[in-house]
């Protein structure tokens, strides 16, 4: 049975970065742990987090409560900004 803290990870509306997350553990698994095979993927999951966490704290600026915009929410920003 997971933690609490490992559900909400693994939860698309609380990580708006599960896919990235995913992809970087694919990788390493399948390149023995090699770092170095990986970098794409790290890169992607750190501009993952970035981005999301700038809406994030857009947000907790504005007041707008989630912090975090649901799964949904964020698949229309992100077709929104093509």
């Amino acid at each position: 049975r997971m933690s609490k803290r490992a559900q909400q990870l693994r939860d698309h509306d609380i990580n708006p970065c599960l896919a990235e997350t995913d992809a970087s553990r694919k990788c390493m698994d399948e390149n023995n742990y090699n770092k170095d095979m990986c970098t794409a993927y790290f890169l992607n999951y750190r501009n993952c987090r970035k981005f999301w966490h700038g809406i994030m704290m857009q947000r907790r600026r504005n007041g707008v409560k989630p912090e975090m915009p649901s799964a949904e929410e964020r698949r229309k920003i992100l077709e929104s900004m093509g």
